[in-house]
């Protein structure tokens, strides 16, 4: 199909009772597999571009590569741009063909957190595209707690910032390997109660498959971002390659057979988030 923005998949999503997938890549390997597999759900994705991507690719080789691989999808592809910390990020990543923003201001203050993702609101608007914000910290595992989202804040910050998308801390944390956490459906309905935006889960990957599924057919929550399991089974799926024959050298054939596994890892999170008639 082509490029699409942040806004051209989530706002069908909200309307349609499903969830787009913010997948974070790390490398050609795995941002080509999601988008077979988003072809072979025939579902919309989203390629992500976080910091650890960035500081192994830059932003302009990134965009390219996403470009690339969305101008000869069968679905919608969005570029973006995952926890950009400066309005400098964030321009770059524009300049370097991104579709969507991502301005992560979660551990700013309320007033410094608006004024900053306001102005990346307007640079992503001003050129045609989107952008997500973040308010209340999502922490990691083994790490920094989190902060969770108070929903009068959120009001205030979807109202006054001009996201096309807020992510919130409702008991997700980033790089958890299970899928034991799950989310505070409480302080979910809650936000929903007093905002319009799509919401969004970072740390998708700690949250059970039957939330997901649940959440997505039945609340805001359109767009879940998943890494760890991902690079978990693309991680698995290296080491058994490697494994079958020691003597084996060539980085290309050794990394094709991470492929097919990894699509099918990736096919069974979209599946998830599809609506209920199209999951069979």
């Amino acid at each position: 199909m082509s490029l699409a923005t942040l806004d051209d998949v989530l706002q069908p999503a909200m309307r349609g009772g499903y969830a787009v997938a913010g997948l974070v890549t790390l490398g050609w390997e795995d941002m080509r597999a999601y988008v077979a597999a988003a072809e072979a759900e025939g579902v919309p994705v989203i390629l992500q571009a976080g910091p650890s991507c960035r500081a192994h690719t830059p932003l302009p080789i990134l965009g390219k590569m996403f470009r690339h691989l969305a101008e000869h999808a069968r679905v919608p592809v969005v570029a973006h741009l995952d926890h950009g910390y400066s309005y400098e990020d964030c321009a770059e990543a524009l300049d370097s063909g991104f579709t969507s923003l991502m301005f992560d201001g979660s551990r700013l203050s309320l007033d410094e957190n608006i004024e900053q993702t306001a102005r990346v609101a307007e640079l992503a608007h001003g050129a045609g595209i989107s952008c997500e914000g973040e308010i209340g910290f999502v922490g990691y595992a083994r790490g920094e707690a989190s902060a969770g989202t108070d929903p009068a804040e959120a009001a205030r910050f979807a109202r006054e910032s001009g996201v096309d998308a807020m992510a919130i801390s409702v008991g997700n944390v980033h790089l958890q390997q299970d899928r034991e956490g799950g989310l505070d459906e409480a302080r979910i309905r809650a936000i929903e109660a007093v905002t319009d935006v799509p919401l969004v889960i970072h740390g998708g990957s700690g949250v059970p498959m039957a939330q997901r599924r649940s959440l997505a057919r039945g609340s805001k929550i359109c767009k879940f971002n998943i890494g760890t399991e991902l690079r978990m089974a693309f991680g698995a799926a290296l080491r058994a390659a490697v494994n079958r024959d020691p003597d084996r050298f060539d980085r290309v054939q050794i990394l094709s057979e991470t492929h097919e596994p990894l699509v099918a890892a990736t096919r069974a999170v979209l599946r998830a988030l599809k609506p209920d008639a199209e999951r069979a």
